[in-house]
């Protein structure tokens, strides 16, 4: 008995063991299944580590790498494949991240601004070095095609050109006082900490954007990019982070927290970040705004567009087709510049409808890393809905579809670009901001007309005319022309430049980045009086004797 019972045993034994192989050998099948179907470990796709990228990727920075958080899988908008992993932060490590770049700060802050700018300038010179490879990730995660993508990144480069610049002509006035023997001047310093959280529609420009004028102002940088493009995310850290190290500097300079919800209503409501820039919904910038306000905190909102081209009838039209078309195809309608309305004087309106609607089906369709395409997919499948909900809301409301309205039989989340007239200006979807490939396009007579329908959105962003009447050109710069934050004339309504300062009115939220004098939305102004006289003269005349 007991030999049977040993022989049972040792049976038992081997077979215990022989199922643990098995399960572990199953696991080691499941995770190389999983790994290979990566787009990251496709030999197409190997460019992708010179980015500093692997298949799981540490989603928090703060002078050393981490996050111990939900894991996320980045998705390519052109394909629906996965292409790499993200570990998201959690909340204990935000605090941490945020206690790191405060400390950082201390030593930012003293360092002389024009040599702040030649690190912002060693950041640019790192960037133009990928510029091409990182332009190509942001196409693979994004869905913009190639040019856009690589475009984006340059912006952030010319952004950073502009700030070395900046960083030796940042000051305030001497003011005369009217004192004897006093000086006035205004004095510029730091906000702090920048909480910058962005979309992804521009996972790299609008950061940029917002990174370099702020670390050229002695500001330190905490970043929560779109929980969709966090690889995007990790490699310009990387990029930048490697900047920082290679100058001895703290790398919480410019700190990363890739997260959802969660991280951003941190932000808004974290007293210790001085300043929240915040791109994306009016939606949800809203309930940031409120969170901000609350605690009277500082914040810089770029919110939506309901963009308008309104085109008279001494327009050219040459300027007039190919404006209207990159406007609202270019990006597959994801910028929150993209022309959604188009306003067309009754006279011109048929020709310019038919010349457009041709130069639609013309637009080359396809991978977005292809240089030849011109259009992409739409970023998520929830686009693709909204997509389809918004075409037919515009039906009900009386819209005429000219062109476009369906899902495209292809892998990935490809639409149809798509151009809807008959609505009336003030229908509810003509109202929408749909963040999507349609176009809204409506009769007007008259340029009182016009104006008017082009200001009764609620947002505010840009705007533009085509016309060569000099006189309505500057009544629609003036104060009864366009209400909007960027105001063209013979332009898109996408597309600006670097120089001038970008943001709108209404619900687009009222901040500006980038160019002109948006560098004292991170800085905060003092008036200083100095007394260098041995008399204590009073303002106003006023005598206290």
């Amino acid at each position: 008995m007991a030999l049977m019972q040993r022989c049972l045993t040792l049976t038992l034994a081997r077979h215990s063991r022989l199922l643990l192989r098995n399960k572990l050998a199953l696991v080691h099948c499941q995770q190389s299944a999983a790994m290979s179907g990566l787009l990251i470990n496709q030999p197409k796709y190997a460019w992708l580590k010179e980015l500093g990228l692997s298949e799981d990727n540490p989603g928090v920075y703060n002078g050393s790498w981490g996050g111990s958080g939900e894991v996320v899988t980045s998705y390519c908008p052109a394909n629906n494949e996965p292409i790499a992993r993200v570990t998201q932060a959690t909340l204990a490590e935000y605090e941490e991240t945020v206690q790191k770049t405060r400390e950082a700060w201390k030593m930012w802050a003293d360092i002389p601004a024009p040599k702040r700018g030649e690190i912002v300038r060693q950041i640019g010179d790192a960037l133009r070095k990928k510029i091409k490879v990182l332009g190509s990730l942001v196409s693979l995660e994004m869905g913009k095609i190639y040019v856009e993508g690589v475009g984006e990144v340059q912006e952030y480069v010319d952004v950073c050109d502009y700030a070395v610049g900046l960083s030796r002509m940042i000051g305030g006035p001497i003011l005369p006082s009217e004192r004897p023997g006093h000086a006035l001047i205004e004095q510029w310093n730091p906000v702090g900490l920048v909480g910058i959280i962005t979309a992804f529609n521009f996972p790299v420009a609008v950061y940029g954007w917002n990174n370099a004028i702020a670390l050229t102002c002695g500001n330190v940088c905490l970043w929560k990019g779109a929980p969709t493009t966090p690889l995007t995310s990790v490699a310009v850290t990387r990029i930048v982070a490697e900047v920082l190290e290679q100058n001895n500097l703290p790398g919480a300079i410019c700190s990363m927290t890739c997260g959802g919800a969660d991280i951003g209503t941190a932000m808004a409501k974290d007293e210790r970040v001085d300043l929240l820039s915040f791109t994306g919904s009016t939606h949800v910038g809203k309930m940031v705004a409120m969170m901000v306000q609350e605690r009277f905190g500082r914040k810089l909102l770029e919110l939506g567009g309901n963009n308008a081209i309104i085109v008279f009838e001494d327009a050219d039209l040459n300027l007039v087709v190919p404006s209207a078309v990159f406007a609202s195809v270019g990006t597959a309608g994801q910028r929150c510049t993209t022309t959604r309305r188009l306003m067309l004087h009754e006279s011109v309106h048929d020709t310019v409808v038919e010349r457009i609607a041709k130069a639609y089906k013309q637009v080359r369709i396809g991978d977005p890393w292809d240089p030849s395409t011109l259009y992409g997919p739409l970023h998520t499948k929830q686009a693709v809905d909204q997509y389809l909900a918004a075409i037919e809301q515009a039906k009900q409301q009386g819209g005429t579809l000219v062109c476009g309205g369906k899902v495209m039989d292809r892998p990935g989340n490809y639409v149809e670009p798509t151009i809807i007239t008959g609505l009336a200006h003030d229908a509810p979807i003509v109202h929408t901001e749909t963040f999507v490939p349609i176009l809204y396009v409506l009769k007007f007579k008259t340029e009182e007309e016009a104006f008017a329908w082009n200001n009764e959105v609620q947002q505010g962003l840009s705007s533009s005319i085509f016309t060569k009447d000099m006189g309505r050109v500057f009544r629609w710069l003036g104060p009864k022309g366009s209400d909007c934050g960027i105001v063209n004339v013979n332009i898109p309504t996408s597309g600006a430049e670097i120089g001038g300062a970008f943001g709108g009115e209404k619900h687009t939220g009222g901040g500006r980045e980038s160019g002109s004098d948006s560098w004292k939305q991170y800085m905060r102004r003092s008036t200083c009086t100095i007394n260098y006289s041995k008399d204590l003269p009073l303002a106003q005349g006023i005598k206290f004797e």
